[in-house]
């Protein structure tokens, strides 16, 4: 699917990416949501985020923090108050901290808390989403503190293309525990 440019191609893209996001979960077995992740073997994994998370329960942190990130920001900005998009002292240069402070605040939340948690907030983000026209979610500078890009743009790397990044993440895994099986 191409990236989408409306709403409803948001919605859609983000509740089918969801949905199988879920689905891959559910069938996932003990030792494959037992075993850590490791990509160390792995060179051509070299971003932080291979050797930053370290199970299931770190994806879905990571998704659910991100939705935050992103209501909470859309919400102040909203009412007036102009919000950055990360909090402080976080910015686009040093947002690997912010997500490594993301991994360190999550690491006593279980799986099945970070699951229903991830699972409402999902909700909250389309429903936000759904809030707003086609023009206010891809029209380039029809909020101002957005800055350069579309406020669409957020909502899709903050449900689709993330959703895609775990499982492509959880993939890897798999295929890891599998290997070293063999």
């Amino acid at each position: 699917m191409t990236k989408p440019t409306t709403k409803e191609d948001l919605v859609i893209s983000a509740e089918t990416s969801y949905n199988k996001l879920i689905v891959l979960i559910s069938k996932m077995t003990d030792e494959e949501m037992t075993v850590p992740f490791d990509f160390s073997d792995s060179p051509s994994k070299k971003e932080a985020h291979w050797q930053r998370d370290k199970n299931v329960r770190d994806l879905l942190a990571h998704l659910y923090e991100w939705h935050q990130l992103i209501i909470k920001w859309v919400k102040s900005n909203q009412m007036g108050n102009k919000t950055a998009f990360f909090p402080k002292p976080y910015n686009w240069r040093t947002y690997g901290e912010y997500n490594l402070e993301i991994f360190k605040k999550h690491q006593n939340t279980s799986l099945s808390e970070i699951k229903s948690m991830l699972d409402q907030s999902h909700k909250q983000i389309i429903a936000l989403a759904e809030g707003f026209t086609d023009d206010e979610l891809f029209s380039k500078g029809f909020y101002t503190w957005v800055g350069g890009s579309t406020l669409g743009s957020y909502f899709v790397s903050g449900t689709s293309s993330h959703y895609k990044w775990a499982m492509k993440k959880i993939n890897a895994h798999k295929r890891n525990i599998k290997q070293k099986d063999v």
